[in-house]
């Protein structure tokens, strides 16, 4: 965990390891969003594939 807080990326998923310590927001750079739904059509079908536990 790290404390490089990327003010573009919010997140409250504390049990990522990309998860800021102090705020909630991403330490990553970038993420990849995707989804597990053949036709997304609510916020629920997508997915932050740059999670990790």
């Amino acid at each position: 965990m790290s404390n490089n807080i990327n003010s573009s990326i919010k997140c409250t998923v504390e049990q990522c390891k990309h998860h800021c310590d102090s705020s909630d927001y991403c330490t990553l750079n970038c993420i990849t969003v995707g989804t597990h739904e053949a036709n997304p059509t609510v916020d629920q079908c997508t997915d932050c594939l740059s999670f990790e536990r």
